[in-house]
């Protein structure tokens, strides 16, 4: 029979394809605050489970948690192999990893080691994989030369992003990894957890090419309810920027398309724009709202852009005018692909492409 192997672990093990399946056997919460990128759950306790062992361990005794845990464990276990594990054939070599390295991942790597499958378990367990994390988006930050795409609000900057992804340029998408896109109207559904942000963004920064520049979306050091990590800030800070410059219609009419979502709910446009409320005068808030109302989503993107972003984005450029290499003027925003050649051509002139 195979013995389950201990393996150190860092954040580009975890996403390199390695194994067929990394599997969390911690409890549901546990996972579902993080886990290693890709991995599934397959809790050996639940969380009431898990409780209750923790009852019996400091109320009754040490040996007595143990042997309720090991039942608990032994079943759940049987659960897995007979239920989400059934189809994995002979050649299947699973990761597992808990909290610490453990008890609870060495009973499941002990039991799938006895089916025959080429079992290895994360020495340090998951704590292990989150300090190389902390590490990684704390300490060293980007391994690469960053280039920021900065410019207004609307200016499609994470479209020309993608596009540029697409013809082979090194990209952090950093609203993606958030999901979130950045600005007041971005949200896209639930975020992940700080600590699951900073292990996606931990795995794509360790999968970048220390010898190309790696492209990034101006931000704020907040990204909807996530921070950007200290070093990963610093790195952005501090990087050569390339300026799109666009026509306020412009900008106005693709977020009026970009936003689409939002504008299927003009009640939530409406809360949203409470929120500008300490900010501008109720006349200000009153025709943005009338504008929405009547579902003119350009004319209320143009106005929220130069009564509230633009003014906003002039403070901000203004704090890394020395960091701007270049700006690239565009009239319009209809041809993405073509904006991003703009991109592309800009970006070889500053040797950087």
């Amino acid at each position: 029979m195979n013995d389950p192997t201990p393996l150190r672990l860092d954040a580009v093990n975890a996403a390199s394809g390695r194994f067929d399946d990394i599997i969390d056997v911690r409890a549901p919460s546990e996972y579902a605050e993080d886990h290693l990128p890709g991995a599934i759950s397959l809790p050996v306790l639940n969380d009431a489970e898990r409780a209750q062992v923790g009852t019996i361990y400091k109320q009754v005794s040490p040996f007595d948690a143990r042997k309720v845990g090991a039942a608990l464990v032994a079943t759940n276990i049987a659960r897995h192999i007979a239920g989400p594990l059934k189809d994995r054939s002979g050649g299947w070599q699973p990761l597992v990893y808990c909290w610490r390295g453990g008890q609870r991942s060495g009973a499941m790597a002990t039991i799938l080691a006895q089916v025959g499958w080429r079992v290895a378990r994360v020495e340090g367990g998951y704590k292990s994989w989150r300090a190389l994390v902390v590490r990684r988006v704390q300490e060293l930050g980007f391994p690469a030369p960053v280039v920021v795409l900065d410019g207004n609000t609307g200016s499609a900057k994470t479209a020309i992003l993608s596009r540029l992804a697409a013809r082979g340029h090194q990209v952090v998408d950093l609203e993606g990894l958030a999901n979130h896109r950045g600005s007041l109207f971005g949200a896209m559904g639930d975020q992940p957890s700080q600590k699951a942000f900073e292990g996606r963004l931990a795995s794509a920064l360790e999968a970048l090419d220390p010898a190309r520049p790696v492209l990034v979306e101006g931000e704020s050091s907040r990204i909807g309810e996530r921070t950007l990590p200290r070093a990963v800030w610093h790195g952005v800070a501090q990087a050569l920027r390339v300026t799109l410059e666009v026509p306020v219609e412009a900008r106005a009419a693709y977020s009026a398309r970009d936003y689409a979502d939002i504008a299927q709910e003009p009640g939530e446009v409406g809360q949203i724009l409470q929120k500008l409320a300490r900010l501008h005068s109720a006349e200000q808030i009153e025709d943005w709202q009338h504008l929405a109302d009547r579902r003119d989503w350009p004319a209320l993107a143009e106005s929220l852009m130069r009564h509230h972003y633009d003014p906003r984005y002039a403070k901000h450029r203004a704090r890394y005018a020395e960091r701007e290499a270049t700006v690239v003027p565009l009239a319009d925003l209809n041809d993405l692909d073509a904006a991003a050649g703009r991109v592309e051509d800009a970006l070889a002139r500053l040797g950087r492409a």
